[in-house]
């Protein structure tokens, strides 16, 4: 069995690229990913582009782009996942097995992650009144034989109910679903946005409508989609390159001024990623928190240049100063990225997938090769930096212990490493070679 996971998408670029990371296993045993782009106006086809096999643009609407991306499947069996759902790893073989019995449909159980305890119960009702109906919503991962998807004509072109439409069509043309236990993972952004037992109630009285002959166009435009995820502030710690005050390991065989030469191409470099992931929509407003304070001429500099806001470390150490920065964040109203600036490998899609973790947990990070990790984000306050021996092996140990103790949900991203002792520099002259040809001096006695 070959598989096509067609995903529609429409201004998703916090979400994208980490669902189609966890859809890199299935892609390196053969199978097929398909993006059915309607339009967006952020990096959504850019980050799908990079990850995906297909990306095709089709009218807006999810029956027209899930019908563009099966139209030009090569697999055996359609699987329709949302952008912000999340596949079990058992996924293809979990389908084969239910196709193999005989079934030429079906769909998994659901799981949505999210704030309110409510949802829990709200998957149970969803999975329950599946089993029960025959009907699959397009959150549980409907999966369908390709050549009966193509018999029964796609996707209906109605802009809501298109998975209850379709889900119909297939029971009474070949018989009822194969209903997976295993789950698959949906983001509960509706329901936060919304309120759960507002939307809760909305969902059953368009259902109803659609059940008493209502027009799916007029129900459409009672129950509008949900609003976008609001970007996440980028928080970019930095301390004024002043030689003798930065990269105080290199400086020992390259010298101060040429370790601050190298402090300073790496924030410019992080700076520069931070503004093409701000212009992408994935980030939202970037602060350059600098230390000891933001007089230096170098800040004011990087202010004007890549248009960001200075704002000035506080607390006695790093784990103060992070927790003061990401609260001062969260009180805004907005969950918080926080990076520094030594890994080269952080790029545009790194932070895309620590802002779409933040959309269904509490906080993700980004562990480094040292034992640190050089990207935490938060979603809501949590105490976790207290009693944490920084500059140690054992940072993303002790800071996992916090996390567990707090009870808090948290996602970890592809380890990344840094720059910090002169065996990381030729690493740093191989991966951004423009940067070290600028400064051959300063980097030719560490390289060697």
């Amino acid at each position: 069995m070959r598989l096509s996971v067609v995903v529609p998408t429409l201004d998703e670029a916090q979400n994208i690229d980490g669902t189609l990371a966890a859809l890199a296993p299935l892609r390196a045993r053969g199978h097929e990913v398909i993006v059915a782009d309607g339009g967006s106006h952020d990096a959504t086809v850019t980050l799908a582009r990079a990850r995906a096999d297909h990306v095709v643009s089709a009218p807006r609407g999810r029956a027209t782009q899930m019908n563009a991306g099966a139209a030009i499947a090569g697999g055996d069996v359609l699987l329709f996942l949302h952008a912000d759902t999340r596949l079990p790893p058992s996924a293809a073989s979990d389908i084969e097995a239910a196709l193999a019995t005989g079934r030429k449909w079906g769909r998994f159980d659901v799981t949505i992650a999210g704030q309110p305890r409510v949802l829990q119960l709200v998957a149970t009702m969803i999975n329950a009144r599946s089993r029960i109906t025959g009907v699959a919503t397009g959150d549980q991962g409907i999966f369908v034989a390709r050549q009966v998807f193509a018999a029964l004509g796609g996707y209906p072109s109605i802009p809501l109910m298109e998975d209850v439409a379709l889900s119909k069509a297939l029971r009474r043309r070949i018989g009822r679903p194969a209903c997976l236990t295993t789950r698959v993972v949906t983001s509960g952004r509706r329901w936060e946005q919304r309120g759960p037992w507002r939307t809760i109630v909305e969902m059953w009285r368009l259902r109803l409508g659609y059940w008493l002959g209502a027009d799916p166009h007029t129900l459409a435009r009672r129950y509008p989609p949900p609003t976008t995820m609001s970007a996440p502030a980028l928080l970019i710690f930095a301390k004024d390159p002043v030689p003798g005050t930065v990269k105080t390991r290199l400086a020992s065989s390259i010298g101060a001024t040429a370790a601050a030469q190298i402090y300073s191409d790496l924030v410019e470099r992080t700076l520069a990623v931070a503004s093409d992931a701000r212009r992408a929509g994935i980030v939202g407003d970037i602060e350059l928190c600098c230390a000891p304070d933001a007089n230096g001429a170098a800040f004011t500099a990087w202010r004007d240049r890549f248009g960001v806001a200075l704002m000035v470390q506080q607390g006695d150490d790093l784990g103060a100063r992070m927790q003061h920065a990401l609260n001062a964040a969260l009180a805004r109203g907005v969950k918080a990225l926080l990076i520094g600036t030594d890994s080269p490998p952080l790029d545009s899609a790194y932070l895309a997938q620590a802002a779409g973790a933040l959309a269904t947990h509490d906080a993700v990070f980004g562990p480094a090769e040292d034992g640190g990790y050089v990207l935490v984000g938060l979603s809501r306050p949590l105490d976790v930096f207290d009693h944490i021996a920084w500059s140690t092996p054992d940072v993303m140990t002790a800071t996992r212990a916090r996390l567990i103790a707090e009870r808090a949900t948290w996602r970890e991203l592809p380890t990344l490493w840094d720059v910090d002792t002169p065996s990381d520099l030729a690493r740093f002259a191989a991966f951004t070679p423009a940067a070290a040809a600028g400064h051959t001096a300063d980097y030719g006695e560490a390289i060697k």
